[in-house]
């Protein structure tokens, strides 16, 4: 409704993603009542399946005591993601034959691992916590691949708020220009995909390649231009400072340090 400028007919028709949806699975070892975790299940089942809810309009920390309006869920598409953690083991489980004995078939579980979300099922969600009835509600279910190479670099570059576009932003503040080599850029994708961290560990390689430049640069007057190569993400090379005419300057070893 915030999005839409309190425009209820808009916001009727709109679209809501509503994410880290595993995080409200049924505990199982729980004795008693799930708050956190059943309840707020049962609590959405109404705004799925479509009904009247009221909202409140222009609500902050401030200003809790706002109108009210109604809005209807009923046109509006409502998309759940989550990570699922655990629950390619149910799905393993459900599609491994468990026979013993020697005429017993021998599955290889590691080619049975590739992609193994695409194999899901309503009935491995409700195994993993989440209630029938909203499982019912959510007719699509689909899985994403892992984020590869050019995807990574394409988020370090092209969005609004890229990392690159940040760090450039950073050093302009000192008069400087930061220039990262498509090499180098492909490099850092290549070590997200390897510590396995995706595109939330970007900013920490970026940040170990840059730290020391940011602190270098500033005390040194002639220096324009900062380049970032590939050997500065596989061999832990501190990045080029150059001056106005593109010469290489030496960061005294007392700055370095």
């Amino acid at each position: 409704l915030t999005a839409a400028d309190n425009d209820v007919e808009r916001a009727e028709q709109g679209i809501i993603f509503i994410d880290e949806i595993d995080k409200i699975a049924k505990k199982k070892t729980s004795s008693q009542r799930d708050v956190s975790g059943e309840s707020v299940q049962q609590g959405m089942l109404k705004l799925l399946e479509g009904s009247e809810v009221e909202v409140p309009v222009g609500a902050n920390s401030k200003n809790a005591m706002v109108p009210l309006t109604t809005v209807n869920t009923k046109n509006i598409l409502f998309i759940c993601g989550g990570a699922f953690d655990g629950l390619e083991k149910l799905i393993q489980k459900r599609m491994t034959p468990s026979s013993v004995g020697f005429g017993a078939p021998i599955s290889n579980k590691k080619a049975e691992m590739t992609n193994i979300f695409r194999q899901a099922i309503p009935q491995d969600l409700v195994k993993f916590g989440l209630v029938p009835e909203l499982v019912g509600r959510l007719p699509v279910i689909t899985t994403l691949d892992d984020l590869d190479e050019p995807a990574l670099v394409r988020i370090l570059t092209e969005p609004k708020n890229a990392l690159v576009k940040q760090y450039q932003k950073l050093f302009g503040y000192d008069h400087m220009e930061l220039e990262i080599t498509p090499e180098a850029l492909t490099e850092i994708a290549a070590k997200a995909i390897q510590r396995k961290t995706g595109a939330r560990g970007l900013r920490s390689i970026m940040e170990g390649i840059l730290v020391q430049t940011m602190y270098d640069v500033p005390s040194l007057e002639q220096a324009k231009k900062v380049v970032v190569t590939k050997e500065c993400v596989t061999e832990d090379k501190q990045p080029e400072i150059l001056d106005a005419e593109g010469k290489p300057i030496a960061v005294h070893a007392e700055s370095a340090k």
